[in-house]
């Protein structure tokens, strides 16, 4: 493969108006999101001083993440997905305003806080199935990759940009400017949404249930790739995320300043653009799911690094590191995803994915805060990272179709599903 080849795919920007505008309307709510994550963080942070709780904010989001990710995945595969999409971006926007109000009003109740972060998770967790399925329906199959890979550029730039930007705002104008900022970023991202063709699932579409979202679960079940990707993504979020224990490894090693918590998370957005920039790397290659699994134990590896490093510069190379390793690892995944199911699953599938890659983390994030608070933060960074490599390992060695599955050859949905 030659470099040029190997660099970020714009194919679809420039073939797709829909999806560029698909495109700025994720830039736009990705970045109001990681602003908001920085003022959470500061704001739960500032009114306990305990990482429990700095982890606890990954459990409020991640119930409602599964939740109403699984309902989000279900309408996907039910009603029209640019509708659905719609009016959880306005939910989102809701919640946003919420948690500037109580910022504005002085409220200092950790509950409400909590309740108004899973106000917002629900929220998203509704829309964010049908979200993913518009991009098979936007773009030719040979540009569904790139598709993945350009949607995954504006998560990381966001992640570049916003937290060092949230805690400049913190530092300037308090935790409410934060969250409105969010909520503006987020009504304004649904420009996007409202310019895309109207996007019912193909064929009669299903009944929202019970029973089809138990089909959903089927359809991965008895996917070996499916079912491996899936669970190699949940080792690297259950047993090593670090976010929950940023603001405690800021305190006890960098003096706590706020600025030097955002450059954390954007350390790790430095990384994932980097690998974003060489993403044909990924898209184009034959056999994504060799690259899952390795990205996955380095991602592991680089965490359980971080715990145990002590100058500034090499917490912030290994976190660079590690943002690397994820958006390979998130590539490698979605492409898989997309174009191995069906559109007639793809909501519910989808739904399946979100609740993996969105609240994994959140549940790795409580973990990580009761681990330090028995342990310290060191044990439980490099712990958990050395524990996602083994498992990765294991499940390398033992789920062939995943390792050796080809985009060529094993990607063509089965014509034999059903929808439930």
């Amino acid at each position: 493969m030659t470099l040029s080849r190997g660099l970020l795919d714009l194919r679809p920007l420039r073939a797709s108006p829909p999806f560029r505008r698909l495109w700025g309307s994720s830039m736009l709510g990705a970045l109001g999101g990681q602003i908001a994550v920085v003022a959470v963080l500061f704001q739960v942070w500032d009114m306990t001083h305990n990482p429990f709780w700095t982890g606890a904010i990954g459990l409020a989001n991640a119930v409602p993440l599964v939740v109403f990710g699984m309902v989000g995945g279900t309408l996907a595969d039910a009603v029209d997905r640019r509708s659905l999409v719609r009016w959880a971006t306005v939910g989102q926007a809701l919640a946003g305003l919420g948690l500037a109000a109580q910022a504005a009003a002085g409220a200092e109740s950790l509950w409400l806080v909590l309740a108004l972060v899973s106000a917002q998770g629900a929220a998203s967790a509704v829309g964010a199935p049908a979200r993913r399925t518009f991009i098979p329906r936007l773009l030719g199959p040979e540009q569904v990759g790139a598709g993945i890979a350009l949607q995954l550029l504006t998560f990381q730039g966001a992640m570049l940009i916003g937290p060092a930007l949230g805690g400049l705002i913190i530092g300037r104008w308090g935790v409410g400017a934060c969250y409105l900022t969010f909520a503006s970023l987020v009504a304004l991202s649904l420009y996007g949404v409202v310019r895309l063709p109207s996007m019912p699932p193909e064929g009669a579409g299903t009944r929202p249930g019970l029973r089809s979202t138990v089909a959903g679960f089927s359809y991965v079940l008895q996917r070996p790739v499916l079912r491996g990707s899936f669970a190699s993504d949940l080792a690297a979020t259950l047993l090593s995320m670090p976010v929950a224990l940023f603001p405690l490894v800021n305190e006890v090693r960098f003096g706590g300043d706020p600025e030097t918590l955002g450059l954390f998370l954007s350390c790790i957005a430095v990384g994932g653009m980097s690998a974003g920039l060489f993403s044909g790397l990924v898209t184009r290659a034959d056999r994504p799911g060799r690259i899952q699994l390795a990205a996955a134990a380095v991602w592991g590896v680089a965490l359980a690094v971080f715990g145990l490093a002590g100058p500034l510069w090499l917490a912030l190379a290994v976190l660079v590191v590690a943002g690397a390793a994820d958006t390979v690892s998130v590539t490698s995944r979605g492409l898989m995803i997309q174009l191995a199911t069906p559109d007639s699953h793809r909501g519910r599938v989808s739904a399946v994915d979100h609740v993996v890659g969105v609240a994994g983390p959140d549940v790795g994030n409580f973990r990580a805060g009761i681990v330090a608070g028995l342990t310290s933060a060191p044990v439980a960074l490099a712990t958990g990272g050395l524990a996602c490599a083994a498992v990765v390992g294991w499940i390398a060695l033992r789920n062939r179709p995943l390792r050796t599955f080809s985009i060529h050859a094993d990607a063509a949905p089965d014509p034999s599903v059903r929808t439930g």
